[in-house]
């Protein structure tokens, strides 16, 4: 067969309606091909962005700057259960705060998961930005604490805002909650 017989048949055969409809599919897988590649590279390149060596010394996230649900924090007192847990590189994290707003500032309470158990604790210092006069530290930084707000250490290591002793004693209920045994142990203020 020549190329001119072949055209000719080939033309004969030809049905415009099944044209467009083979057209029309093709297109449309194609154009869900493509979105689906743009969608998973997308994807990947925001992952490959953010990603971290697996491994048991580098945290998968950043310490947060203020104290929420899952915030990572310091224990700065010298409790065994907060030294053994900052010695095995698995700081406690924020469950819950003790206010209307979740965000935890200077002085609230919180309440804690450290080495599978839960204990209240007391927010000493904060990363985030403060009001004048108030300083802000490099790690949030707390105190645990019993129920009746009696320190579970017997010193604090860091040095804690002075604002701390007004906000305490304010917080401070006459025969349930005495916040003022935590400023006594209190090594230095700033």
């Amino acid at each position: 067969m020549t190329t001119s017989a072949s055209r000719r048949m080939l033309l004969s055969n030809f049905n415009p309606d099944t044209r467009s409809e083979v057209s029309s599919s093709f297109y449309q897988r194609t154009r869900t091909f493509k979105a689906i590649m743009a969608f998973s590279v997308q994807n990947f390149a925001r992952i490959m962005q953010f990603s971290v060596p697996f491994s048991r010394s580098f945290h998968q996230c950043q310490p947060l700057n203020q104290i929420q649900l899952l915030t990572r924090l310091r224990v700065v007192d010298n409790s065994p259960i907060g030294k053994e847990a900052m010695i095995e590189g698995r700081p406690p994290k924020c469950i819950h705060v003790y206010n209307p707003t979740r965000i935890g500032r200077i002085g609230d309470k919180v309440l804690v998961a450290i080495k599978g158990q839960k204990k209240k604790a007391v927010i000493v210092g904060l990363k985030q930005k403060q009001s004048p006069f108030i300083p802000k530290f490099d790690s949030n930084n707390i105190v645990l604490i019993e129920d009746n707000g009696s320190p579970i250490g017997t010193r604090i290591h860091v040095p804690v805002p002075s604002i701390l002793r007004k906000i305490l004693k304010e917080r401070s209920v006459a025969k349930k909650i005495d916040f003022t045994k935590l400023l006594s142990i209190c090594t230095k203020f700033v």
